[in-house]
This record gives structure tokens, C-alpha cells and sequence, in this order.
């Protein structure tokens, strides 16, 4: 992924804009710090369609006899409140 000054940005954006449509994603700098990133439309609407975790776990087909018996053992020994 290539790193650009938002100030090239500006003198290059046609440039920038076709790389991003061409698969070549751009990181924009300003001050040093890496503010935002120039992807094409197509990825945008790709990344846009994840679903989300609350979403998945909500609408899982999944039921009770699909999951293992829960342990009620606790997960970690407990520490020795004498120390």
C-alpha cells in the first residue's frame, strides 16, 4: 500500500483516484500521522457488506443441541488471597 503527503494528494488526485480503481489503494498523510485511505468504489462496497459480529451471532441457525455443554469449572485456578 503506497503512502502519499495530503499535499501531493492534492496535485495528484486524478492519479491517486485511478491507482485506487486500478487495486492499488493509497495511505494519506498529514503531519506525519496517517489520516485517511483512497480505495476504489468497488472495494468500498465490498468492505461495506460485512456483516457485523452482533449481526452473525444474532441470526445463527445455530441451536442449543449445536453447541458443547459449557464447563462450569473456572477457567484459571484462583490466586491465594494470603498473598
Amino acid at each position: 500500500m503506497k503512502e502519499i503527503q495530503l499535499k501531493d494528494v492534492k496535485a495528484t488526485f486524478s492519479h491517486v483516484v485511478d491507482e485506487a480503481v486500478a487495486g492499488t489503494p493509497t495511505v494519506v498523510t498529514r503531519h506525519g500521522k496517517r489520516e485517511a485511505v483512497v480505495i476504489s468504489y468497488s472495494e468500498y462496497e465490498r468492505l461495506s457488506r460485512v456483516p457485523s459480529l452482533g449481526w452473525l451471532l444474532t441470526n445463527s441457525p445455530l441451536e442449543e443441541a449445536d453447541l458443547p455443554a459449557r464447563s462450569r469449572k473456572p477457567a484459571r485456578a484462583l490466586r491465594d488471597p494470603a498473598f
